[in-house]
């Protein structure tokens, strides 16, 4: 058990210093992905969206990289269940990205204005965090599992696209999502870099470096916390998660759980997880790189309605989050680096829930003007 407990710290330390580096990056960058829709769809401005796509396809090699090299087991991670909930993942999704419009940015983003000194962003957090906990496990919880959660596809299989692709053509799954990664990945990756202008280092930064964040906490949750027999249970474990299986960043349970701890901190069966110390290595690693950038400056609210607009957001991505079993970079990069068939339905979800948003914000211009 020493041993065991010294390798979970390591994880945890690992996890810390990747989600630094992510905030710093983001903080710097200006990566966000309501931001690049909101550029693509307002303005036609397509930079901060060839940052994401980047990040996705790096991502997405990436993680099928070390699946193929036999790092990591891509039927064990969180997004790789038997069951497409399609119905939660397109439900939520609306949900999360119409609150991230009206939060001025997805969990994430949040995180990192948070680190800056954005005062609005801590009352995003706690809107949200409670939110998503009565998602996991209260009220909104209850109405979850009895009404989306209940409309899925059952599948002999882990969801994702390679296993399909496996079973068709005769191919082991490592093989068959290596080809489809460099396919789509690689196909995201080369439309980013086509971008006329986009080829400057923070454009790079942003998109090779969050991307390359994403693989980097795959390993360390998917390999280097992997016991094949945990001492006391003497089954398989993955260190210090919340699932109990892989992960990488995400910001929405996290944010759950990081109010939870902090809430029962005197409770022993409260322990830091991956998830936890990821949402505070954001802040950190935002406000290491707003000091160094002289970018440090604290903001509050603007009119009654700004703190309606942020209350509502909060609100909708925290239920949103949940029921899509992710957020913009849980269920965006991520998981769509696993290639999971419920990954994509929430991506799908989450801009046409900015896109009514988006519109939304237009007919209150248009009518108070």
């Amino acid at each position: 058990m020493p041993e065991v407990s010294a390798l979970a710290a390591k994880v945890l330390l690992a996890a810390f210093f990747l989600s630094f580096v992510f905030g710093a990056i983001a903080q710097r960058t200006h990566f966000c992905t309501m931001g690049a829709l909101s550029d693509a769809y307002n303005m036609g401005d397509t930079m901060r969206l060839r940052q994401w796509a980047l990040a996705a396809g790096v991502a997405i090699v990436g993680f099928w990289a070390l699946a193929a090299a036999g790092q990591i087991d891509p039927a064990k991670t969180l997004y790789s269940g038997n069951r497409w909930i399609w119905l939660s993942a397109i439900t939520g999704g609306l949900f999360f990205g119409f609150g991230m419009v009206l939060a001025s940015g997805c969990g994430s983003k949040n995180l990192v204005r948070l680190g800056s000194g954005n005062l609005k962003a801590l009352v995003v957090f706690l809107v949200l965090g409670v939110s998503a906990f009565a998602t996991l496990k209260g009220i909104t919880g209850v109405l979850r599992v009895n009404t989306v959660d209940k409309i899925a596809f059952d599948f002999p299989a882990p969801a994702l696209l390679p296993v399909g692709i496996a079973s068709l053509g005769g191919f082991s799954l490592q093989a068959a999502g290596l080809v489809t990664a460099l396919v789509l990945g690689g196909g995201l990756a080369l439309w980013a870099l086509a971008g006329r202008g986009f080829r400057t280092f923070d454009n790079l930064l942003a998109g090779v470096g969050v991307g390359a964040v994403i693989v980097a906490a795959w390993w360390v949750s998917g390999h280097l916390g992997h016991l094949a027999e945990h001492p006391e249970t003497l089954e398989e474990a993955f260190l210090a998660t919340n699932s109990g299986r892989a992960e990488a960043l995400s910001f929405v349970s996290p944010i759950a759980y990081t109010l939870d701890w902090l809430m029962f901190f005197s409770d022993k069966s409260k322990l830091l997880t991956v998830g936890i110390v990821s949402v505070a290595g954001v802040i950190a690693g935002s406000f290491a790189m707003a000091l160094a950038g002289r970018d440090f400056r604290w903001e509050g609210f603007g009119s009654t309605e700004d703190v309606a607009n942020h209350l509502a957001g909060g609100l909708l991505m925290g239920v949103g989050g949940v029921t899509a079993m992710g957020c913009t970079i849980g269920q965006g990069l991520s998981g769509l680096s696993t290639l999971s068939a419920t990954s994509f339905v929430a991506v799908a979800g989450i801009v046409l829930g900015a896109i009514a948003a988006f519109r939304y914000q237009m007919w209150r211009v248009e009518r108070m003007g």
